[in-house]
């Protein structure tokens, strides 16, 4: 039976993609492996693999192509001894029975990985893709398919080991009827969550500006993206704030001559690179704060991810820096100048910009004083930096004194972290940055 390729989800917030470029035509034999097409997320362009193989049957959606929905068919593989007439009505793809769950779950198309799809060869066609109970689509390789009919093996009760859960030759070559393992079926029979009371329509708002000039901005991926996000951080996480003025002049003359020293490698550090050395040695010396929010759990993580955001044209990226803590100012430097240059060309990959317990937003380097960032799931914290600016200050003497302050905002999940955890947690940033040479040592 001709297998349909579905639109992937490429990322975890991926609900709908361009179909920017396809790399196939329709006759082209394709291996596992193989690149299909070029596809834009929310986030970035990424190449999409074949994880089956076969020829090419017939494109569906058209290069180029807008709003495409994940788990919606793009193209029709078909297998040895098949052609064109095996295919029937496509005029109007439909996704796939499965296509509401969320996109991480629903997706059978996505990078191969070891044991999916790669070997599997056939010298007959596979049986047809089978329905669970409630008529979704079971997710399984052609080659399983065949062996499972063969053995008289029912897929529903066949737990997958593939990406998405999908079956592959592994789950079912070793199998008899007797011993085939269930399948977790309890979170197919979870009702589905009411969906959040939403304002008033779009048309709804022009008809209050009607008469008046306006220009309508059409939102891409990127921006719906950001806004569900940004909406659901606000209505699903407790945010408290804490507030404290860090002072500079210490930090700015050990910058001014580690700089002078550094000029021969073409190194130029930032008060940036200091402020994310100082929040990835915080979270090692407050350990219990290094957290992020897991619905039913608390994942305290050893490492000090930390995020940093990056603003890019139409919105923002927060590509993340593992292992700051144990990374020298110069790497850290280099490491978010790259990141920062591939996110403005939307070319980060996912797992750069995914993860992480900690988040820095500075609007510092923009004349702004100071401000409150929205925590991005699942952190447990984001840290707002204000600009640094001279100011009158009582010295520990008592004596009146001029000094450059920058003002901070720690924004804090307060499932995870209570008010005390937080205090201590921002005490050890202000520490950190009050005293550079200590970071190195």
């Amino acid at each position: 039976m001709p297998t349909e390729i579905l639109m992937p989800a490429l990322s975890p917030t991926m609900e709908e993609g361009t179909l920017a470029k396809w790399l196939v035509k329709e006759g082209d034999t394709v291996n596992s492996g193989d690149l299909l097409a070029e596809i834009e997320t929310d986030k970035a362009t990424m190449e999409f693999e074949a994880v089956d193989e076969g020829v090419v049957g017939k494109i569906l959606i058209e290069e180029g192509s807008e709003g495409v929905k994940v788990n919606t068919p793009i193209a029709v593989l078909l297998e040895e001894g098949e052609d064109a007439s095996d295919i029937g009505d496509t005029s109007a793809p439909k996704p796939d029975a499965s296509a509401n769950a969320a996109p991480a779950e629903a997706s059978e198309q996505t990078a191969p990985a070891e044991g999916y799809g790669r070997g599997e060869t056939a010298a007959s066609p596979a049986p047809a893709a089978p329905k669970g109970a409630d008529g979704a689509r079971i997710f399984a390789s052609p080659l399983a398919r065949r062996i499972a009919a063969d053995k008289g093996l029912d897929l529903a009760d066949i737990k997958g080991s593939g990406p998405r859960g999908r079956i592959v030759k592994a789950d079912v070559e070793g199998l008899s009827k007797s011993d085939a393992p269930k399948a977790d079926k309890a979170s197919a029979q979870q009702p589905a969550a009411a969906a959040a009371p939403s304002g008033p329509s779009g048309d709804a708002i022009a008809k209050m500006y009607e008469g008046r000039d306006y220009e309508e901005i059409k939102l891409d991926g990127m921006r719906k993206t950001i806004a569900a996000r940004l909406t659901e951080a606000k209505q699903t996480v407790p945010h408290f704030y804490l507030r404290r003025d860090i002072q500079l002049d210490a930090l700015l003359a050990f910058r001014g001559q580690l700089n002078k020293q550094l000029e021969p490698r073409g190194v130029k550090l930032s008060v940036n690179d200091f402020i994310i050395k100082a929040c990835a040695l915080a979270l090692q010396q407050v350990p219990d704060a290094n957290a992020v929010w897991a619905g039913d759990k608390v994942l305290k993580l050893k490492p000090s991810d930390v995020a940093v955001a990056v603003a890019i044209e139409g919105g923002l990226f927060t590509p993340v820096l593992q292992d700051a803590d144990q990374k020298s100012l110069s790497t850290l430097s280099s490491q978010m100048k790259d990141l920062a240059s591939r996110a403005r060309d939307r070319k980060l990959a996912p797992h750069e910009y995914q993860g992480g317990s900690f988040a820095i937003s500075n609007l510092g380097m923009f004349g702004i004083d100071n401000f409150d960032a929205v925590i991005n799931p699942p952190h447990g914290a984001i840290l707002a930096v204000g600009a640094g600016v001279k100011k009158p200050v009582v010295g520990k003497d008592g004596e009146l004194g001029v000094a450059t302050v920058m003002s901070v905002t720690l924004s804090v999940d307060h499932r995870v972290i209570d008010g005390t955890l937080g205090a201590e947690l921002l005490n050890a940033i202000k520490d950190n940055l009050e005293a550079p040479m200590t970071m190195l040592a």
